[in-house]
């Protein structure tokens, strides 16, 4: 029946290019509104008209995210229903390639070459001599490595996977999809301030340049982590010194370390290894590549996570582990009788407020929003001003630990929690690849229950956290079977169509 499965993934690709183009008809515009285009850039500092604006954020609609969910679903089925199995495994285990030219391009400042160039492209030996200039002074490229021809072939691979245009032999344009990892400096800035790249921007090519580097780098080594015996050469970092390997917990040590310990030779932690005073570019890259995670919501979902308009005036929402307060921030400007209190370690909470430049100035005169250093992993201690927190909110908190530091840090905040308190707990919760109670794909038999390929970033960011952190994303009963030893109990979950991002509420018991 295998023709018949062809033919339901194409109707339901058919019906979806339908309802899309019916929501993208449907605004209330003089003219018709179109999906945008691939080959047009977007830059997200630059100006637009108020279609280009409408129709870039429409894709971030919950139903339009939807639709264009079943859509990447069923053209991922059947891609790899008809596809050879051999180009399939190809395509696949040689993907390492295309992260590694990705991160090539941001690093280089491909993006903001080509927008700073002519806008019907750019000869890649400009292109080389470009990057040549935007390169440290006392650190310049070996120009017989990085070379014109080196180049043009990276660039190709990308514009095959559609990251750039090549628009005539060794000619290169961005397109939709390079222009989003713009930061939009001018290239005159970078020369001069390359450490203040991603001030001021979405948080995107922060992200595609710390998961293209330091992740990437780490996921290298899964298979040498979970089967020691593959280990060769140099491998030898766990949490044991040379001499300490004949104790009898060598090979406890060896499964509690993670891939990142054996990519970047080290026993420190990643945070910890962040903070090293030689890592303090990559700390405050990490720092700013928490703005992007946004990305994986739909348009304006922490603020459809809660009635925060139903809390009292002059309530407390504490963002645990908030970093620079990317995700509570909206919250806070857009509810004007909340209070926010942003926890995090002491060297994010030392940068954060300049962080942000002069984005939410008005906010921080207004007094409402503070920051304070706390461990998570330690009792909670009370507010200055004595108020009791009506939320805690903890995203992308969890994933970063394993389940003995989750309930570590659960049991501190169930301590400080009143019975009106609410903890909000915001992450990746994965669905079963099979049929289950939490189905995302609806009454559309013909796609995987998980939506496939349109949630596998989902997926693939739990990988990503098991190898820099030993730690992951969880289902919905393994987040359950989490809460309740330590006090908490899940009362709702909160999620657009389709989409692996939730928001969990809880309440103390």
């Amino acid at each position: 029946m295998t023709f018949a499965t062809l033919r339901a993934l194409h109707t339901s690709i058919g019906a979806a290019l339908d309802e899309l183009e019916r929501l993208y008809r449907n605004q209330s515009l003089p003219e018709a509104l179109d999906f945008p285009d691939l080959d047009e850039p977007y830059y997200p500092n630059a100006s637009h008209t108020l279609a280009e604006e409408r129709a870039e954020k429409l894709k971030a609609d919950r139903d339009v995210a939807f639709t264009i969910r079943r859509i990447v679903a069923a053209c991922g089925q059947l891609s790899a229903t008809v596809n050879r199995t051999w180009l399939g495994v190809m395509d696949t285990i040689q993907g390492g390639q295309l992260a590694a030219c990705l991160r090539f391009m941001e690093q280089a400042h491909i993006v903001e070459i080509l927008r700073h160039g002519d806008p019907r492209g750019i000869h890649v030996k400009d292109i080389c001599t470009s990057i040549a200039k935007l390169r440290p002074r006392d650190a310049p490229p070996d120009l017989s490595i990085l070379s014109a021809a080196r180049l043009s072939h990276i660039l190709r691979v990308l514009a095959t996977s559609h990251w750039l245009r090549e628009v005539s032999p060794d000619v290169f344009a961005n397109n939709r999809r390079s222009s989003s990892l713009d930061c939009g400096k001018t290239l005159e800035e970078l020369r001069a301030s390359p450490e203040k790249k991603y001030v001021d921007t979405d948080g995107a090519a922060a992200l595609a340049a710390t998961a293209a580097d330091e992740a990437f780098k780490s996921v290298a080594y899964l298979t040498e982590w979970l089967l020691p015996d593959t280990r060769t050469g140099s491998l030898t970092v766990d949490a044991k010194e040379d001499n300490e390997r004949d104790s009898a917990d060598y090979l406890v040590q060896i499964h509690a370390a993670s891939p990142f310990n054996l990519a970047f030779n080290t026993k420190l932690g990643f945070f910890e290894w962040l903070e090293l005073p030689e890592n303090m570019r990559r700390y405050e890259r990490f720092g700013h590549s928490m703005a992007a995670t946004c990305q994986w919501e739909t348009q304006g979902e922490i603020l459809q996570a809660y009635p925060w308009a139903a809390l009292p005036s002059g309530a407390v929402l504490v963002d645990v582990g908030g970093g620079i307060g990317s995700t509570s921030l909206p919250v806070a400007q857009a509810h004007p009788h909340l209070n926010l209190v942003v926890e995090d370690r002491p060297q994010t909470v030392a940068r954060a407020p300049s962080a942000w430049g002069p984005t939410y100035a008005s906010l921080f005169e207004s007094g409402r929003v503070t920051w304070r250093s706390r461990d998570f992993f330690t009792p909670w201690e009370h507010l200055a001003n004595g108020k009791s927190p009506s939320i805690f909110l903890l995203r992308l908190v969890m994933h970063d630990w394993p389940d003995e530091q989750c309930q570590t840090i659960l049991h501190h905040l169930r301590a400080a929690a009143l019975p009106h308190t609410r903890l909000i707990v915001g992450e990746s919760i994965l669905p079963f690849a099979c049929r289950s109670n939490d189905e995302l794909a609806g009454d559309d038999m013909s796609l995987l229950p998980n939506l496939g390929q349109a949630n596998m970033p989902g997926y693939l960011i739990d990988i990503m956290m098991m190898t820099l952190l030993a730690a992951g994303e969880r289902t919905v009963q393994e987040m359950s079977a989490l809460m309740r030893p330590v006090g908490w109990v899940v009362e709702s979950v909160r999620r657009s169509p389709g989409s692996l991002w939730a928001y969990i509420t809880c309440v103390p018991v």
